[in-house]
């Protein structure tokens, strides 16, 4: 067992815990519970930093943005693998929680849904730039690790990035796709992401929903 740190902030944001994997043009996701962006303080030091939670963590205490938090956690073993700085989270709880009103407007705050609710939806490409200006508190904004199988004959090797994607309707006037995406591959070849694919995965949507 790894030592766990003390960590206690207000929450900026909590978005789903996803992880991507990627085999040229095959992709897989696997659902780990959320991610809470926090601006408090780290084993005593003044910062923002990700701290993972599951799925019943969540369910047990509905956190959205603006909860006053705190608990303890491990440094993330394999940074490659995680976007959060801590995980295996114990001792949470919710010191405060204002009684305010969420606004309507994007970027969207609140209770995130089931981790069901965004397999159902589907997401399209978010530009990390727009992630990281704009969407970096809203619920429906997801920044995934990345593990792409660059042989599939080879299965060992691997590479690790991060790609931002977002759930949210399709009218947010917020949103931005970026560049479409390359999928390294096998003897140098490459795979282009191209719109269809956010289109085909999320054609089953509303303009509004």
């Amino acid at each position: 067992m790894g030592t766990k740190i003390d960590w206690q902030g207000a929450l900026l944001a909590v978005q789903a815990r996803i992880r991507l994997t990627r085999s040229f043009d095959q992709r897989w996701h696997t659902d780990l519970g959320y991610n809470l962006r926090v601006r408090g303080t780290l084993a005593d030091e003044a910062r923002d930093f990700v701290v993972a939670i599951g799925k019943a963590a969540q369910e047990k205490h509905r956190l959205r943005a603006g909860d006053q938090v705190e608990g303890k956690g491990q440094p993330v073993g394999d940074t490659r693998t995680e976007v959060a700085d801590l995980y295996k989270v114990s001792g949470l709880v919710v010191i405060n929680r204002e009684d305010e009103a969420i606004p309507s407007a994007p970027p969207f705050l609140g209770v995130p849904p089931a981790l069901e609710v965004y397999r159902d939806r589907g997401h399209r490409r978010l530009s990390a730039r727009t992630f990281a200006t704009k969407c970096s508190t809203c619920i429906w904004a997801c920044e995934m690790a990345v593990e792409m199988i660059i042989d599939h004959w080879e299965r060992s090797t691997k590479r690790y990035r991060r790609e931002t994607f977002c759930y949210g309707p399709k009218s947010c006037r917020l949103y931005a796709p970026g560049p479409t995406r390359k999928v390294p591959g096998r003897k140098g070849m490459s795979w282009q992401e191209e719109d269809w694919v956010d289109e085909d995965g999320t054609a089953h949507r509303e303009w509004d929903d």
